[in-house]
C-alpha cells in the first residue's frame, strides 16, 4: 500500500478539477513552496481555477497579466480578471481595479469609478484602500475635495497600521481645529466598530 503525500493529493485534486486545489497548486508554483518555482505553471493552475469562478485565482491571474510574470504582459487582460474577482468581493482585486481606473491603465481613466472600487475595498478593511481614499478626498480626485473626509479615511487607515496614512494624517491635522479632529476621530472609531475592524 502506497501512502499519498499532501502534494500528490493536491495535484490529483487539481487534475480532477477542484478549483481550490488548482488555486493552491498555483500558489505553490508561484512561491516555490514544495515545488520548484515556475510562474508559467502557476498561471496554468490559476487560469483553471479562475475559469471556474474562483475570485482569488482571478485576482492572482490578473496580477500575472499586470506584471507580465508567466504570461505576456497585458494590462487589459489584467483588468478583466481584476473585475471578475472584484465583483465577487475580492478586496485585493477591488483595490487593483480602482488603481487601474485611477491611472487609466487597461481602462479609460475614470476617477469616480476608481473611488467606487477604493470605497468597496476600504469598507472591507483594506488599509491601503482607506489611505488612497483619503488621498482622493484630499486632492478632489473623483470626489469633491474634503479635508474632513480625507482626515477620516487617513485616521482609519492609520488605525489599521498603514504608516503612510500616519504621516499624511499629521500634515492634514494642521488644517483642522482640535474639535474638528476629535469629532472625526470619534466618528472613525465608531465606523471601525460598525465594520468589525479591530484597532491595531
Amino acid at each position: 500500500m502506497t501512502t499519498m503525500t499532501y502534494s500528490d493529493a493536491l495535484l490529483q485534486a487539481a487534475k480532477d478539477g477542484d478549483a481550490q486545489a488548482q488555486l493552491n497548486l498555483g500558489m505553490c508554483y508561484d512561491m516555490g513552496e514544495g515545488v520548484t518555482q515556475d510562474i508559467t505553471e502557476a498561471v496554468k493552475w490559476y487560469r483553471l481555477a479562475a475559469e471556474q469562478g474562483d475570485a482569488e485565482a482571478q485576482h492572482n491571474l490578473g496580477v500575472c497579466y499586470e506584471t507580465g510574470e508567466g504570461v505576456t504582459q497585458d494590462i487589459k487582460e489584467a483588468v478583466k480578471w481584476y473585475r471578475l474577482a472584484a465583483e465577487q468581493g475580492d478586496v485585493d482585486a477591488q483595490l487593483n481595479l480602482g488603481m487601474s481606473y485611477d491611472r487609466g491603465e487597461g481602462v479609460e481613466q475614470d476617477h469616480q469609478e476608481a473611488v467606487k472600487w477604493f470605497l468597496l475595498a476600504a469598507e472591507q478593511g483594506d488599509p491601503e484602500a482607506q489611505y488612497v481614499l483619503g488621498l482622493c478626498y484630499e486632492v478632489g480626485d473623483g470626489v469633491l475635495e474634503d479635508n474632513k473626509e480625507s482626515y477620516f479615511w487617513y485616521f482609519i487607515s492609520a488605525l489599521n497600521g498603514y504608516e503612510e496614512a500616519r504621516e499624511d494624517l499629521d500634515m492634514l491635522a494642521e488644517d483642522l481645529s482640535a474639535p474638528e479632529r476629535e469629532q472625526i476621530e470619534v466618528r472613525a472609531q465608531k465606523w471601525m466598530e460598525e465594520h468589525n475592524q479591530e484597532i491595531e
